[in-house]
């Protein structure tokens, strides 16, 4: 079943609504100092100059606004699909800025040091769950769109109705399940070069940005899939997923003898986990568009296979 032409101007309608209010128009907002730095939410030490870059709390609250009127303004452009299609606002707006920036390579150069590559890590585990908050930004705008319209939801599957701790229980299991998933096929599709080493066993090397954009939008892409396709469930909880799947990695592979080992030993440009090699705004942008298409593309084959077997 093919996209209509009017569904693909409402999609195209609902992108550029985050990309211009989002990914152009809050630019300057998180813009790093130098032409090709990374985004990062909080300032980080680079070559003894200090802390420079990071986004202000002025310029975070600024930034959450524009993510609410970029979801408000999609649901309208995208109506009567707009709970459908607007959620895309944002999460586009924000891969702008993660084709945009530079890479983790380029932090860890500028932190050469043990105690700095352990401060980067430190600052950045938790990074993803601002991105993940813009993201929801977007998606409190789509909803008070859907509350002032009072419209109905047009070809949204029918979920059965549950007890408050299967929903939990469900939501609980869609969360992990995706994390783990994403995470192993991140490790797959987001390869440069590898090499093999006596005490990690291997490392990846700092992956180009289309690698990047590919690996994390296929393989939450994937877990949504699953999710959707085994537990019923929403791309929302995949969604939150990319918040944590940094968490967890960083945990494990950013720990102090690991970090130590690798400035004696390896280049800057080189990661023990292909996740760790993604910046936090990168892998919430293109994990929340994955997880949107892969829920989607769950609910088409569903409705296929119903067809099907008629």
């Amino acid at each position: 079943m093919e996209l209509s032409l009017q569904m693909k101007l409402r999609i195209a309608a609902a992108v550029a609504a985050g990309v211009g209010l989002v990914g152009f128009l809050a630019w300057p907002v998180a813009a790093p100092p130098e032409p090709f730095g990374a985004v990062s939410v909080l300032a980080l030490h680079q070559s003894g100059a200090g802390l420079v870059g990071g986004i202000s709390f002025g310029g975070a609250i600024t930034l959450a606004i524009l993510a609410f009127l970029a979801g408000l303004l999609a649901y309208f452009l995208s109506w009567p699909y707009g709970r459908e299609i607007g959620v895309l606002a944002v999460p586009a707006g924000l891969a702008v800025w993660a084709v945009r920036c530079g890479d983790m390579a380029g932090l860890t150069q500028l932190n050469p040091t043990l105690a700095q590559r352990q401060e980067l890590f430190a600052l950045l585990k938790w990074e993803p769950v601002f991105w993940l908050a813009i993201v929801a930004a977007g998606f409190a705008g789509v909803l008070l769109g859907r509350k002032i319209s009072a419209s109905p939801n047009p070809n949204n599957p029918e979920e059965k109705a549950d007890s408050k701790s299967n929903i939990y229980l469900k939501a609980a299991i869609a969360v992990v399940g995706s994390g783990l998933i994403a995470q192993f096929c991140i490790g797959i599709f987001a390869q440069d070069i590898r090499v093999f080493d006596n005490k990690l066993g291997s490392l990846v090397a700092q992956p180009a940005v289309g690698q990047i954009v590919f690996a994390v939008l296929v393989s939450f892409g994937i877990a949504a899939f699953v999710v959707k396709k085994f537990l019923n469930a929403s791309y929302i909880w995949p969604t939150i997923a990319s918040a944590f799947v940094t968490v967890y990695v960083a945990a494990i592979y950013a720990r102090q003898d690991t970090l130590q080992y690798l400035v004696k030993s390896w280049p800057t440009v080189f990661f023990p986990n292909a996740v760790i090699s993604i910046l936090p705004v990168q892998i919430v942008a293109f994990g929340a568009l994955g997880s949107i298409a892969g829920y989607w593309l769950a609910v088409r084959y569903n409705y296929w296979r119903e067809y099907e077997a008629k």
